[in-house]
This record gives structure tokens, sequence and C-alpha cells, in this order.
């Protein structure tokens, strides 16, 4: 790695220096699908550039983005922000008056989207855009301005003009970003109430990237990524694409739904340097992968036996790697804590993986430690540029809520003075409402959302993810939410009927089964913890992009 990346002080620059230095290269593919490379990259984005010049976007002017990761939301982001225009991406998984609300109210006067969303929009309930864009060919679906249409029809003779005898690395421009300037408003889908716009500044973005250069220098010079998250949610824009896009890196969307069917052929296919994972999907990984084989009787005696259990242990690592691609130097699982029995069988086996902790209002990320140094359910201690606090009289056993400053925070939320005030503290440490741990070498470790602790009868702290993660370990459970039902714990569960069935258990029979599995997770649980009841769930609960449950929508 370059010193000179880590004295850089634009964000753009890092894109700029990164499409000359590799403009040969192979920079974005959708799976089984198209590929463009860094030039390609470079001339759709001088497209939209001129179009922006000629529709007079001014710097600063937002530009908002809705659709499924493809080669083109990137190419829409990238042009978007390398032109000093704020980006507002909004999730697709969002319903369309949600969508709708949030081009309103982030005053977008440019808006991409994607052909699937825009067949549920209406351009009359977003009066304020000057055009709407389409992503798969930048045509324009609406506008009120006839000249917009002809700007559109005049591209490719504009730029032909400038560029007569064609566009050259050396003929690559972008703005020159400053550190407190907004760069992007994030609206969070949030799991415990309404969306709100986190303005996220050049010094934010810019900070997260160069974490990603100090911990991950070996994905460079055209080292492949499979893109699995939503773009627009912070954890997946920023280390499977904006990171990216200024190492030379080859990204490959994964343009279907990332079952473990699905993503596993994904990386058998593009061999990833580095895999960036939910740990809903690891966890998917192992009870469908992993779980039969260890739950075999010959295989459990055998883990019990000095020395043929390491030989197992091997061999169940290396069938892991080859799975996972086989060149990954490590996964970095965030967004929430990893299952409890998950983890320490991955440690157990030495597979190189970690677990990180962030947040949208840090772009994302807070805490990081790599794979071989991390203690075990810890997700590692403070990034660079950042500083993390316990509000807690002692930080070491006593949780308290998790506070944070440094470069990578956010500088409020958007249109709204109230909210922004009531997160950041006096002395200006802004709480992120998780509650958690530190040791004394400064390791994180969280233990859950101070919105989601339940209050025991006697004044105990109940932290419904801890037992969730046990009952997730069962058999015949997908997942599950641990609510308070008339000072009683309740245990939603959506149960996995399709293993049901491929085993002859018959649907009358699941309330006895789940009834047997409350009675075998209450014997682990202190007394204040105990489930009173099971509730079965006939489908699926409703989850944010990062696969965290919507909490709120289940809470009476």
């Amino acid at each position: 790695m370059s010193k000179d990346i880590l004295k850089t002080e634009s964000l753009n620059e890092l894109f700029e220096n990164s499409f000359k230095k590799y403009w040969d290269y192979k920079a974005l593919t959708e799976f089984n699908g198209q590929t463009l490379y860094y030039s390609d990259l470079a001339r759709r984005i001088r497209m939209i550039h001129i179009g922006f010049e000629k529709c007079g976007l001014k710097k600063g002017d937002k530009v908002a983005l809705c659709g499924k990761n493809q080669s083109n939301w990137a190419v829409a982001f990238l042009a978007t922000i390398s032109y000093g225009a704020v980006v507002v991406p909004i999730l697709h998984e969002f319903k369309p008056g949600n969508i709708q609300h949030l081009v309103n109210h982030s005053d977008a006067r440019i808006f991409f989207v994607g052909e699937q969303i825009w067949e549920g929009l209406n351009e009359a309930e977003m009066p304020n855009l000057e055009a709407i864009v389409e992503l798969n060919d930048f045509s324009i679906l609406y506008t009120p301005d006839k000249e917009i249409i002809n700007i559109r029809k005049g591209l490719e003779k504009n730029f032909t003009e400038l560029y007569p005898e064609g566009m050259k690395p050396e003929d690559v421009r972008f703005h020159r970003d400053q550190p407190e300037e907004l760069a992007l408003i994030n609206y969070t889908s949030g799991t415990t109430g309404f969306s709100k716009g986190v303005m996220l500044p050049y010094r934010s973005l810019l900070s997260n990237v160069l974490f990603a250069w100090e911990v991950l220098p070996q994905v460079s010079n055209g080292a492949r990524v499979v893109s699995m998250l939503p773009s627009a949610h912070m954890y997946g824009l920023m280390f499977e694409l904006l990171f990216e896009m200024t190492s030379g890196s080859h990204v490959h969307f994964l343009t279907r739904m990332p079952s473990p069917k699905v993503i596993v052929e994904a990386f058998q296919s593009v061999k990833p340097r580095v895999i960036i994972a939910v740990p809903m999907i690891i966890e998917k990984i192992y009870k469908q992968k992993l779980l039969p084989l260890l739950k075999r009787p010959s295989i459990k005696v055998m883990l019990r036996m000095p020395f043929i259990d390491q030989r197992i242990k091997n061999r169940i690592h290396d069938e892991l790697v080859k799975a996972f691609g086989g060149e990954f130097v490590e996964i970095i699982v965030g967004g929430a804590p990893l299952n409890h029995e998950v983890e320490p069988f991955l440690k157990s086996i030495s597979l190189a993986f970690t677990v990180g902790y962030g947040l949208t209002e840090c772009g994302p990320i807070v805490s990081y430690a790599p794979w071989n140094e991390r203690p075990l359910f810890s997700c590692g201690r403070a990034a660079p540029r950042m500083s993390i606090r316990i509000d807690s009289e002692d930080p070491e056993t006593v949780p308290g809520e998790i506070q944070l400053k440094g470069d990578n925070v956010m500088v409020g939320y958007y249109k709204n003075p109230e909210a922004t005030e009531q997160v950041f503290t006096e002395d200006g440490w802004f709480r992120t409402g998780d509650m958690g741990t530190m040791d004394k070498d400064g390791y994180l470790y969280i233990k859950g959302r101070s919105k989601t602790i339940i209050l025991g009868p006697n004044g105990q702290n109940i932290y419904p993810e801890e037992i969730e993660s046990s009952i997730n370990n069962m058999s015949y459970v997908n997942e599950s939410l641990v609510i308070m039902e008339d000072n009683k714990l309740v245990a939603l569960v959506y149960p996995d009927f399709e293993k049901a069935a491929a085993e002859g258990l018959p649907d009358s029979a699941m309330d006895a089964t789940m009834e047997a599995m409350r009675a075998q997770i209450n014997l682990d649980l202190p007394k204040y913890c105990q489930i009173a009841r099971v509730r079965i769930v006939p489908e699926e609960f409703e989850k944010t992009p990062k696969k965290s449950i919507k909490r709120f929508l289940y809470n009476g």
C-alpha cells in the first residue's frame, strides 16, 4: 500500500487516480452478464456529467438513486459524487409510498430509478423532480422540461465533440471535495422506528475507504469481490463498491437473491479476495451445509477423540474454504453479532473470519480486528480515526451505551435538528443506542440495543438477542423474536416448515415440537429470562436490508 494513499484528503481524487491507473482493468460485472472496464466507467460518468452541466445541476444539489445492484447503479452513484452533487441512495426494498416520500424529503432534483421499482411509482407524487432517469439505459422516463429530452438525445454528439479522438485516462477530472462537505444522505430503514436521513460528509466516506486500505491492502490490482449486500446500504456500498473503485478491484454484482446455493455458486465462479457478509448469510450456510454433517453420529464420536478431532476439523475447514472460493484473505461479518453457537465452531476450525461493528451514522465502520487477533464474541477495537467509550461506571463488566467520536461520525439527520440533538451528548459524543462492554485491551463486546432491552420482573436487564441466538440453533427454527407480553417472555418463532416436511414432521406436530424446544432452552436460562410460551408465526419476519428484524412492528 502506498503511503500517499493515507495522506489523501479527497475521496474523488482517489477515484480519479484509480480510473487513470486501472483504465484497462475490469471494474464491474453483473454475475453471468455484462462487464464494464474502468475506461467504460469513466466514459459513462463523463457523459452523465455533461448532462448534469447542461441541465444546470449545481454542486450540492441532491440526486436520488433507487434500484437493485447493477453496473449502472454504480455508474449513477459515482457520477453524482464525482460531480460534487449530493447522492441520495434509497433502498429498493422500501415500499413505493416510502420511496416517493424520501425523494421529496431529500429535495432531489434528479431521480435515477430501476425499471421494476418505477412500475410502482407515480411522478405526480414527486412534483419537485426535474427529471426521472431509467437506470438500464439512462433514458428519460419523465420530465416537465422538454429541453432535458433534447439534452439527453444530444449527449453522444456532445461527448464526441469534446473527445474527437476518444476519451483518454488523462481526461478524467473529478470534483475536489472538502472534508466537511456533504457527500451523501442515507435513509436508514432502522429496526426501531421511521427512516432518518443520515448526512455523511466526505471525511466519513474517505476515512472508511482509508480504513479498508489499511486492513485489506491485498484487495487491489484486479482483486475480485462479490457484491451480495444492497449497494444502497452503507456496509455494502462502502466495502463492496467504493473501496474497490479506489483500488482497481473487480466487483461482481450478485443479481439474484443471496441464498446459500446462489452464494456458493458465485464464490466458486468468482473466487473473491475478500468476503463481506451479514450474520444471516454465514449462519444459513452453517445451518444448511455444516450442521447436518456435525450431527452425524460417526462425526460426533470422532470429534470427541484426540488427534482425530483435529483432522476432522481441518477437513471441514478446507471444505468450507473451498465453498467460499478458496482465495479469500478474510470474511468480514457485520451488521449484528454472530450466533453464539456458530462463532465458536468457526473459530475452532481456524476459519479466517472476523466480526466488525458499524452504523449507518458512521458510514459505517466503528470497530474491527483481524481474524487472528479478535477474541471470541468481540467485534474488535476502535477503527483508525475513531474513539469508543462505554457509558458505564464499570465498562468491563457492566454494560452501558456505546458512544463514539471520530472522522467517521455523521454531521446529523437531514432536516431533523431535534433527532440530531438527541443523539449527541453535551460533550459531543454520538450515542449509538447499542449496549456493550469493553475489556482492558479495548475490545468491544455488544450486548444488544438499548431500545430492545426488556426489563425483567425484578428490574433485571434482559437482552432478547441472546435468547434468540439459542432458539435459532434449535431444529425446525428458521428465526425468532423474543418479546414481553403480560409481563412474561414470549418467543415468536417462524419454523422451518420445509425441513419439517422433508423429515416427515406434519404441521400439526409443530406446536408440540416448539413446546419441547421451549423446555430445553429454559434449562440453560436464568429464571428471569425463561420463555413462558412460544407463538408460531406463519411467515418470515419483516426485515431491514441488512437482514435485521424490524422489531418495532412486533412489539405490541
